[in-house]
């Protein structure tokens, strides 16, 4: 069904080959700016990073700011900008309970509700102008989901439920609106936010990029191949070694993400080294990860976490390392806690991306939640081993495609990344909407998803 594609840029014709100049193309860029981010549900801010009523925020997408809310009766999104002459009323988290927002260039005020609570010289404007409903924030469209609150810029788009499908019920069984903060940073890339996002929706890079994750992988060689010399990487493990290498590769995973496994976490599997398993190593890697969703559960109980049966929703559900939420959102589950990412567009070949560690925290414990990520350089020694990694190869990668025309995807491996580029062209030639809702859900479909058919 490319026909039905056929007046995009650059589109894809073979679900295998993604043309690069999907990457770098300023007239591709603008095409988007135009046709997929004015209709997309968008991770806006995560809830808790505004608390309290008069708390607020700022996400900017593009050209585009929004001011996001906490009102008497919840939260609500605003477009920031002074409905007088335009000007930016917020530039990052603050608080407007008792002054309320004030333009900086003529002095026009807002409460806390988005209500205009003042303007100078009223008599000197024609009444119309100053009607309540012209010159109250102009409101845009929220809806709330995982701890998080969503904006759309578009009223006729479907619900942010319908949007998501059936991922959103995989997250829900896994308490995603439970999820706190542990520590929050950004980077600017000089990368396409879509190339940025790529890396994480294949784990076939783990071999090159992250030797030490493929050095601990319990039967690396069945999963990944032998390495480049023909040698094999922990194959035949016998029961004791798969135990072993299991706990080594869940606490180099905590060391590398601090957040995908959980310090917490890692404690509990520390314990379980000498657990008694039989000589079959299948077998026994299948009571390592049984008892570890029991363990993992009981302990961050005992804690007072409102954590949810891991074991229960193992065995209801498929397993996916990585749920990515089309266009720019991701959830890294494992056991109980989460890493998240979202990327950004800044310009065609830079974007911003953002890495959250959360944890299904006590609701008493006291914590400093951060209201703001922390900004590195993208090459910075602080970003954990894994982002690291992934940082140095992008924007090598970024310049590499200026020199091919089409990057080649594993139909298998790389399916992910052929289903949500696939998916893009559909908004670009502006199909009907119900189809893209359909195909949204297919796209939304876990880690290393092979090529599916999305509809179109």
């Amino acid at each position: 069904m490319t026909e039905l594609t056929a007046d995009v840029p650059h589109r894809i014709t073979n679900p295998e080959l993604i043309p690069t100049k999907r990457y770098y193309d300023e007239a591709f860029f603008q095409f988007e700016k135009e046709k997929l981010w004015p209709h997309m549900w968008q991770m806006a801010c995560r809830l808790e990073e505004i608390p309290d009523v008069g708390d607020y925020t700022v996400y900017t997408i593009l050209e585009h700011s929004v001011l996001m809310l906490r009102t008497a009766s919840g939260v609500k999104a605003f477009k920031n900008a002074c409905r007088h002459r335009g000007v930016r009323l917020a530039h990052g988290p603050g608080h407007c309970g008792s002054e309320g927002l004030v333009c900086p260039f003529h002095g026009w005020r807002w409460n806390a509700e988005g209500e205009n609570t003042f303007v100078f010289g009223k008599q000197i404007f024609s009444e119309e102008l100053l009607d309540r409903a012209e010159i109250d924030l102009a409101p845009v469209r929220v809806e709330f989901w995982a701890g998080c609150a969503f904006v759309n810029f578009d009223d006729d788009a479907p619900s942010l439920r319908e949007f998501l499908g059936p991922v959103a019920d995989r997250m829900d069984a896994r308490h995603a609106d439970k999820l706190k903060m542990d520590w929050w940073c950004g980077t600017i890339l000089p990368t396409n936010w879509k190339l940025a996002m790529e890396a994480f929706q294949e784990g076939y890079h783990t071999m090159q990029t992250h030797p030490q994750l493929f050095r601990v992988s319990p039967n690396a060689t069945k999963s990944f191949g032998t390495r480049a010399d023909g040698e094999p990487v922990n194959e035949d493990l016998d029961a004791r070694q798969t135990i072993e290498t299991s706990v080594d590769f869940m606490t180099k995973l905590s060391e590398g993400m601090d957040g995908m496994v959980h310090r917490t976490e890692v404690a509990v599997l520390e314990k379980m080294r000498g657990m008694e398993v039989p000589d079959d190593p299948i077998v026994a890697g299948q009571m390592f990860y049984g008892r570890a969703y029991e363990e993992v559960t009981v302990d961050a109980r005992q804690r007072g976490a409102p954590i949810f049966d891991l074991l229960q929703v193992a065995q209801a559900q498929e397993f996916h390392a990585v749920e990515f939420m089309f266009p720019h959102y991701f959830l890294l589950p494992m056991l109980g806690a989460m890493s998240s990412y979202r990327i950004r567009p800044l310009t065609a070949e830079t974007c911003l991306f953002e890495i959250w560690s959360l944890v299904i925290r006590p609701e008493d414990e006291v914590y400093e939640t951060p209201t703001e990520p922390t900004m590195l350089a993208y090459n910075s020694s602080e970003f954990p081993e894994i982002p690291r990694q992934d940082y140095y190869n992008l924007p090598l990668q970024q310049l590499g495609l200026h020199d091919i025309e089409h990057m080649r995807l594993s139909k298998t491996n790389e399916g992910m990344l052929s289903n949500y580029q696939r998916l893009i062209d559909g908004y670009l030639a502006g199909l009907d909407r119900d189809l893209l809702t359909r195909a949204g859900q297919i796209v939304n479909s876990g880690f290393e998803a092979p090529i599916l058919d999305i509809g179109f």
